[in-house]
This record gives structure tokens, C-alpha cells and sequence, in this order.
């Protein structure tokens, strides 16, 4: 027992220290990223686990030896860093009250049912919500081009309408899998919400993943009343891979050059919502070390044709830092300040530059010590968050035609 106490209190030191401080060397970048996922946003029950864990071991004669003592004392200090994770996404909520009224917006108001759904994370149905599968919103690449439709149970009429793109690194993912949470608040509150799968690296490269973005855009403005939706009134969101699919998006609306074949569809967006974007891909992809230089160079070529050090040019040209004076709608984004996989640093440039083009507001939430995808389930932050996302949605999206610059 005391063996197995001082490997308990190890992985515990171990896992408080990877939340506060998560790795960004590529051997221990995947590890890394799945447990400061996993465990910063269920900090609370990693607590509760792992110091039933050790409170047994302790019962059972773990302290009997040196290792024992040291064991505890190792889960001593890794649970004092987890409880510090757990504060800080407490703060969250105020955080994002504090920014969503700076900007003029009104304070985001909790859904019901919030606590019980932190209960069972990963529980990501919803009663109040009905859901038409696997829509076909482009002609060819078998299920790549299919959407799901998420509504009030019941039907609506003339409801605005969430576009929701899943991430991946540009090679995974699937509708299913990413913008529940979002999507069952969102259809309770009365949107329509549409998920999408799109072509993905490195069968389809850009500008591929982007056309089908605007191809299920343009199925949108023609099919979405079908289904209570009003065409008029869409809102584009997505995380990571897909934030930054949301961001361009929004940022080259009528780029006939991105819409082959559907030139003449209108593919404009009321907003745009990216969470934890690529916004700098020249950045992103430029790493330190010649190893995991040729893993950034191998996924860089397979998406974007190129690596940072052959030909950039192409990499600026889908980098939406590189487009923002064409912003024309409002931008909410949203960063978590602990995400090892996109640096905080170039969301908060990505926001300054956008907040340099005159024109609708530009919000900005940055979630204090949330990781990479905080949003897939249910948590703490994801709860501030998504409550800051409806917030924001519904008050552009009552605003009248032509006046998407005043939030009320």
C-alpha cells in the first residue's frame, strides 16, 4: 500500500502541476492536452477521486513506510493545485459577466438546470430539443456533406439559426461530437441549430473545408425554413479547427472565388462566435524543435499545401488575422488562458485587430486557466460560456436589419 500511495500521490502532484502549467513540447503535447482537458474542467471530481483514493490507501496501512509519508504528501500539495484550478473556474462566471457588459452587452443569465447537468458532464441530450439527422446540404462526399438539425421539440417558426462547425485539426471530427452543450441551450431558447460535417486534410485541402462551410450556408438561406428556421438570421460559431473555419467565414462572406458553382448564393452571417481559433496559422505552425517542426510541416502541407518555412503565402491567406478589415459583423471570442494548443497571445492579437476595424462590436471572453475544447461538455466554464454565447446571439439577433453596431 505504501508503494501504491507514493504512485497515487505522484499522479496527482502530476496532474495539478499539468493544469496550472500544461506542456507544449510535442512528445508529451497529446498526454498533456487530454489530461489538462480532462482534469481542469472536472477538477472537482479529480479532487473528490482521487482523494477517496488516497484516503483509503491511507486506511489500509499506506503510511507503514517512508514511501507512504512521501506519497502523501505528494497528493497533499496535487490537491491544493487541483482545488486552485476548481477557484479559478469559479471565476469564470464573473469574468464573463465582467466582459459581455464592458461591451455593452447585458449580463448572461444561467440556464435552468445548470447544476444537474454538471453532475453528468457527459449526458449531452436534452428533452427539451429534437434532432433531424444526416440532411444532405451539398451534392457528392458521402457523409462529409451531411448536417443535423437541432430544434425546439415541438417545432418554431422564423427562428433565428446557429451554423455550428465542428474542429479537429482540419482532419478529424464529426457533427456529433463537438457544440452539444451550445446547441441544446441555443434550441431550448428557441434557435434552430444546424451542425455540419465538411471534407477534410488531406483528401480535401484548402479551400475545400471553407467552400463547404459557405455550400451548407447557402442550404441554409434555401432550406432552413423548412424547419422553423429564418434564413435571414444566421450565426456562424465553431471551435478550434471550426472557430477558425467561423472566423473566415464571416470574414470572406460573397468571395465568389470560395463559392464554386453557388457564386450568386448569399452567404453572409448576422455574427460570428469562434472559440479558441487558429487565427495566425504562420505562427501556429512554426514550432520550436526539428522534430516537432516536421510533424507542424507534415499537417501544415497535408491542410494548406505548403509549411511555414517553403512558401507562407498560403498559410496568410487562410490566417483570419490576415482578413479582419473585412470585418462586417459583430465577433464574439472566446479563449481559454490556459489552452496549450492555441496560444492565448494570438487570440488576444486577433481580437485587437479586429477591434482596429470600425464597425459592430468585437467581445472578447478569455476564461481564466481553461484548456483547449473546454466547450465539448459540461462544465463550469462551459456553462459562463455558453451563457455569454446566447446572451450575445439573442441580442444581435433582435436587432434590426441593418443595425447590427448598437447591442441595446
Amino acid at each position: 500500500m505504501p508503494w501504491l500511495l507514493l504512485v497515487v500521490g505522484g499522479l496527482t502532484l502530476a496532474l495539478g502541476i499539468n493544469v496550472l502549467a500544461p506542456t507544449r513540447s510535442l512528445p508529451g503535447l497529446a498526454v498533456g492536452f487530454v489530461a489538462e482537458w480532462l482534469v481542469a474542467e472536472l477538477a472537482q471530481w479529480t479532487v473528490v477521486v482521487l482523494g477517496g483514493a488516497v484516503a483509503v490507501l491511507v486506511l489500509a496501512g499506506g503510511l507503514d513506510h517512508p514511501a507512504g509519508v512521501i506519497g502523501l504528501g505528494l497528493a497533499a500539495l496535487g490537491g491544493v493545485l487541483l482545488v486552485a484550478e476548481t477557484v479559478l473556474a469559479a471565476r469564470s462566471g464573473p469574468a464573463v459577466r465582467r466582459a459581455m457588459v464592458a461591451a455593452g452587452f447585458a449580463a448572461p443569465t444561467p440556464d435552468r438546470g445548470r447544476w444537474r447537468r454538471l453532475l453528468v458532464p457527459f449526458w449531452l441530450s436534452d428533452r427539451r430539443v429534437e434532432r433531424v439527422a444526416d440532411l444532405r446540404y451539398a451534392p457528392g462526399a458521402d457523409r462529409r456533406h451531411l448536417c443535423d438539425v437541432y430544434r425546439p421539440r415541438g417545432g418554431c417558426t422564423g427562428a433565428p439559426v446557429l451554423l455550428q462547425i465542428h474542429g479537429g485539426g482540419w482532419v478529424t471530427g464529426d457533427k456529433r461530437q463537438q457544440g452539444r452543450p451550445l446547441m441544446n441551450r441555443m434550441a431550448a431558447a428557441g434557435w434552430v441549430c444546424v451542425a455540419i460535417n465538411y471534407r477534410l486534410a488531406p483528401r480535401a485541402p484548402f479551400p475545400d473545408p471553407l467552400v463547404d462551410v459557405k455550400a451548407a450556408l447557402a442550404w441554409i438561406r434555401a432550406h432552413i425554413s423548412e424547419h422553423g428556421g429564418d434564413p435571414t438570421r444566421v450565426v456562424v460559431t465553431g471551435g478550434s479547427a471550426g472557430g477558425h473555419l467561423a472566423a473566415l467565414a464571416a470574414l470572406t462572406a460573397g468571395d465568389p472565388g470560395l463559392q464554386p458553382g453557388f457564386e450568386d448564393a448569399d452567404t453572409s452571417v448576422l455574427a460570428a462566435v469562434p472559440v479558441s481559433p487558429p487565427t495566425d496559422l504562420v505562427a501556429l505552425l512554426t514550432v520550436r524543435g526539428r522534430s516537432a517542426q516536421r510533424w507542424a510541416d507534415r499537417l501544415s502541407t497535408w491542410v494548406f499545401g505548403t509549411a511555414p518555412d517553403r512558401d507562407p503565402g498560403p498559410l496568410r491567406d487562410w490566417s483570419p488575422i490576415e482578413r479582419t478589415g473585412a470585418r462586417r459583423v459583430p465577433f464574439l471570442v472566446v479563449q481559454g488562458s490556459a489552452d496549450n494548443l492555441v496560444p492565448v497571445a494570438q487570440t488576444r492579437a486577433f481580437v485587437d485587430r479586429l477591434r482596429a476595424t470600425p464597425g459592430p462590436p468585437v467581445v472578447y471572453l478569455e476564461l481564466p486557466g481553461a484548456p483547449h475544447a473546454f466547450e465539448i461538455f459540461h462544465s463550469i466554464r462551459s456553462e459562463a460560456a455558453i451563457s455569454a454565447i446566447h446572451q450575445f446571439c439573442a441580442t444581435v439577433a433582435a436587432q434590426p436589419a441593418g443595425d447590427p453596431a448598437d447591442p441595446g
